[in-house]
């Protein structure tokens, strides 16, 4: 499976003015292929983005020792991030220009440990409901074999954004 981690990408940030410019989907797309910039937090975590369509995404990540928190399995945070970033990204999706949105509250159960030998892991975020001010999405987690590792949601509001 080739992912972004195959290709060159630029971790990055882009300008206000640069995200407001385009819809919610028309910019994910756009970090999925390369025109903007990878956010550097998922790079790090050499996570993919893999799939886009409005109000769905998945990304994949390879769990690996580098990750390991102090009893042997990965650190709760990772995966708390690609479910974040997934759930974040599956709302994004759904902006009009000229919206913004910020996480107002995020919550995740975890089932099964993540480890290493979970293989290439599957975040997919899916909106639930999109509103004018409030949006909510779910997550999952998932190995390589499909088993769930976690799963949770994520409500943020949508506002109006200043290009300054």
């Amino acid at each position: 499976m080739e992912g972004l981690h195959d290709k060159v990408r630029r971790p990055g940030v882009v300008t206000n003015e640069v995200l407001l410019a385009e819809t919610g989907l028309t910019f994910v797309r756009g970090v999925m292929d390369g025109h903007h910039p990878f956010p550097p937090v998922l790079d790090m975590l050499e996570c993919d983005l893999v799939e886009v369509e409005e109000g769905r995404v998945v990304f994949t990540s390879r769990p690996t020792p580098r990750f390991l928190n102090p009893i042997g399995t990965i650190q709760g945070g990772w995966a708390a991030t690609v479910l974040d970033a997934a759930m974040a990204f599956a709302i994004h999706s759904t902006l009009k220009r000229g919206e913004g949105y910020t996480t107002l509250e995020m919550k995740l159960n975890y089932v099964r440990p993540v480890l290493p030998s979970s293989g290439i892991v599957r975040g997919e975020g899916q909106l639930i409901h999109r509103g004018s001010r409030i949006a909510t999405a779910e997550g999952r987690l998932l190995d390589a074999g499909g088993k769930l590792l976690a799963h949770g949601g994520e409500t943020c509001m949508i506002f109006p954004a200043k290009t300054a």
